[in-house]
């Protein structure tokens, strides 16, 4: 018999889901699931009542709630680079479309159709001309948001002979030590824009960032400027990008996210959501979000959050329980617990807690089985916001 019942929401590359092992039951239509694997449907933790986790094959976490998410106690995964390669590379592929006219030369050619040899080669001398484009290399490439896509998008810069010149509001360590050292790091934003023939976003969409490009940011680009998003199309203000486009503070708008106003436009070169489509792509999300979401459900495990912090500990062979205490993040709380542990006689094998500065995440293991009594006191305090009880076998 399953211990955990998984919602299978969207496609999820088949190599990923043979991850799950005998204890997991995988059903599209679970009305009321442990955990949620999705990728772009939009999850509303409210509605499951004993939903424990979810994970999103994929790096943007706008379509999942998780505010009321945290506030449950619900833990939600993202998988931070598995698609950074696929989305780097369709940027640079569709850079080039732009510089060089590819559409408008296809479009071009595929309309000879019909025609004969001589015919055929008179016209493309005649109108070659007109597709001229522009070299990549010598160009400014500014990158706004340096997580692993911006980084390899800067990279992949760097190698194409461009200046670039990149600018994070928080940046990662972890992620700036893998910025090539010819990627000038700016201090603010303005520099980057004042700079940039070409504005590549890698943002995630969150309230400081939504509608973020607009008038007044694109007005600082340099006149005939590119801008690239290949990140959330929320970000971007289309009305003001359809205004700089007509007034040629834009050249060109290269966009994964079409609507009725991109579709269409002349100088809108627009792909339909086609970031992390990619076999490999696919595959490296749906693992990765099986392996967090596996994890946590069977060892409490947590790594990847994007709301609660990393922990992750193996139980020695003398441990009998493993018992997990969510709480605010106020003082007192190790204390606490510890406190009513003992008083019952259970011996507290080991003790490891983190926190995020909002949530405290509590992996308490014990030599013996925890009383449902002691569970319950715990979960009396105010600032407990959930707890599990994890057997080990």
């Amino acid at each position: 018999m399953s211990e955990f019942t998984i919602k299978i929401m969207n496609n999820i590359a088949r190599e990923g889901l043979a991850l799950f092992g005998p204890h997991f039951c995988l059903d599209a239509d679970a009305p009321d699931p442990d955990g949620i694997i999705v990728r772009s449907s939009q999850v509303d933790c409210d509605a499951y009542p004993s939903l424990l986790a979810v994970a999103r094959a994929g790096a943007g976490v706008n379509n999942i709630t998780v505010d009321k998410a945290t506030a449950r106690g619900i833990c939600i995964f993202n998988t931070p680079g598995a698609n950074a390669n696929a989305v780097a590379e369709l940027v640079f592929i569709m850079l080039g479309m732009a510089a060089r006219n590819i559409y408008q030369g296809l479009t071009f050619c595929r309309d000879l159709g019909g025609l004969d040899d001589a015919t055929i080669a008179h016209r493309v001398e005649e109108r070659k001309k007109g597709f001229r484009g522009f070299e990549l290399a010598g160009k400014t490439l500014g990158v706004l948001g340096l997580g692993q896509i911006g980084v390899r998008v800067a990279n992949r810069g760097v190698d194409q002979r461009m200046r670039v010149v990149g600018f994070d509001p928080a940046p990662a360590m972890e992620n700036i030590h893998g910025l090539s050292p010819q990627v000038r790091l700016s201090r603010n934003l303005a520099e980057v824009l004042r700079e940039a023939d070409i504005l590549s976003l890698h943002l995630p969409l969150n309230a400081k960032t939504r509608g973020l490009v607009g008038r007044e940011l694109l007005a600082q680009l340099p006149a005939g400027a590119i801008l690239v998003n290949y990140a959330r199309g929320p970000i971007v203000d289309e009305q003001a990008v359809l205004a700089a486009l007509a007034d040629n503070r834009l050249a060109c708008y290269i966009t994964d996210f079409p609507s009725a106003a991109t579709v269409n436009h002349h100088k809108i070169i627009v792909t339909p959501h086609l970031g992390a489509s990619t076999e490999e792509s696919e595959g490296q999300c749906a693992s990765m979000a099986v392996n967090e979401l596996k994890n946590y459900l069977e060892m409490g495990t947590v790594t990847h959050s994007v709301n609660f912090p990393t922990v992750e500990s193996i139980p020695s062979s003398a441990v009998r329980s493993r018992f997990i205490m969510i709480n605010r993040d106020v003082p007192g709380m190790i204390g606490f617990a510890s406190q009513i542990i003992g008083a019952n006689g259970i011996n507290i094998a080991s003790y490891l807690n983190e926190s995020n500065g909002a949530i405290g995440y509590n992996i308490i293991d014990l030599e013996d089985e925890i009383p449902a009594g002691v569970v319950t006191a715990i979960e009396a305090h105010a600032d407990v916001i959930r707890t599990r009880t994890i057997a080990c076998r």
